[in-house]
């Protein structure tokens, strides 16, 4: 098999150059090359292009007082859901800023996650014929810039994983949330956090799973599809915001 010979005379260089080796040396090779059995670059763009120009998500600007399920807290002035779930936007006074540019301190609205903790940023790694492959999904927020970005196999809160929005279980959440019952195995798991200008405390548990490669993963719709590590850092590097800032995190960290 290429990719296993390839694989070999890599580790073998670098032993000889006293270079480390480690459980990540892997992920520094599938890097240097595309070894995807799944489709070329240009597949995964028309891929990612196709669910953009066919979304039917809307966004139409109204105040907040009409938000449903949404409320103003009369007393505090906070904003909150009638689940008690997801997060409040509440006002703060920061003093102590003589490190930043305003160093007089200021007021603003900060978003609160409910307990904090936002949720799970899981990313499904598999191999075909050996050769490491992960699945994304083409996720609309509307938010997004292009209302659909390239994201992790999960990206949900804790809240959505409730069900608090009385929706649907988060697809292949389950690996993520009882991993010892699923034949995986967890290669990264870390805590990160997000931007503090904003979400206040809120950080996020990222996570990338192995799953066994003799065992099929069915995918679920067409928005899913498994792409190589190679495709992914270079449509980061080569295309502008198309891929999600959580995915970008885990990639970071390998």
């Amino acid at each position: 098999m290429q990719y296993k010979k390839e694989f070999i005379k890599f580790l073998a260089f670098m032993e000889e150059n006293e270079l480390l080796v480690d459980s990540f040396s892997e992920f520094k090779f599938e890097s240097l090359k595309d070894f995807s059995l799944k489709g070329n670059e240009e597949e995964l763009l028309a891929w990612y292009w196709g669910f953009v120009e066919n979304s039917n998500m809307k966004m139409e600007l109204i105040p907040v007082h009409d938000c449903k399920e949404w409320s103003i807290d009369k007393k505090t002035g906070s904003i909150s859901h009638s689940s008690g779930e997801f997060f409040r936007i509440e006002g703060y006074r920061v003093t102590g800023t003589n490190s930043r540019e305003v160093d007089t301190g200021w007021d603003q609205p900060f978003l609160t996650q409910q307990g904090f903790d936002g949720g799970i940023l899981g990313l499904v790694r598999q191999r075909f014929d050996g050769v490491p492959h992960y699945l994304v999904e083409a996720k609309e927020e509307p938010g997004n810039y292009n209302i659909v970005q390239i994201s992790t196999t999960v990206q949900a809160t804790f809240s959505n994983l409730k069900r608090a929005h009385k929706g649907s279980q988060t697809h292949y959440s389950d690996l993520f949330l009882n991993p010892e019952k699923h034949p995986v195995k967890i290669l990264f798991d870390q805590w990160t956090s997000e931007d503090g200008g904003r979400l206040f405390n809120k950080r996020n548990r990222s996570m990338l799973l192995e799953y066994d490669e003799n065992i099929e993963l069915k995918l679920v719709s067409d928005r899913f599809k498994w792409v190589s590590l190679y495709q992914l850092k270079k449509i980061i590097k080569e295309q502008n915001a198309i891929v999600a800032p959580h995915i970008r995190g885990i990639v970071s960290g390998l």
